[in-house]
């Protein structure tokens, strides 16, 4: 391990996730029906890409060594979670009313203070984390202008209301 950690360029971003999925069609209805991204490339029948906005793909999903597989058992290692990140508090709203009138369980939901966040499982049992980041100028700080997050709770009801 070098001495210093390494500072990654601040226009640095992750590009997409790629996840293993048991029911690639199930997978695609999920995130592209009820979560809004796009169909990019059906890549025969063990691969799709998804994105939003044009772009070639946030999302890939595959079923190469997974196909019919269930989800890793709790307490495993793994990805945590995805998280979406939508423009502002309105898509997220309408997010949320689609995964809801879909009878998806939600995980939780929490305001953090510097955002707003809905946590719920996709059909294979991952973690996605849906939310909206509120103006840096409100984010709460110390004295020493460190952010101070916070993890209370989200009022669903007054989020549904902005759909």
């Amino acid at each position: 391990m070098p001495s210093q950690p390494a500072i990654a360029p601040a226009q640095t971003r992750i590009g997409h996730v790629h996840l293993k999925v048991a029911d690639l069609d199930r997978a695609i209805a999920f995130y592209r029906d009820l979560l809004g991204f796009e169909l990019t490339l059906r890549y025969g029948p063990g691969a799709a890409f998804l994105g939003a906005g044009g772009y070639h793909h946030h999302i890939g999903l595959n079923t190469w060594e997974s196909a019919g597989a269930t989800p890793p058992p709790l307490g495993h290692t793994g990805l945590y979670h995805t998280a979406i990140l939508y423009p502002d508090r309105r898509a997220l709203a309408q997010a949320l009313k689609r995964v809801l009138a879909a009878g998806i369980a939600l995980d939780g939901a929490a305001d953090h203070g510097v955002s707003e966040a809905i946590y719920l499982r996709d059909p294979d049992g991952n973690g996605v984390e849906l939310y909206r980041d509120r103006p840096e100028s409100t984010w709460p700080r110390d004295a020493q202008g460190q952010i101070q997050m916070t993890n209370t709770r989200l009022d669903l009801a007054a989020l549904l209301a902005e759909a």
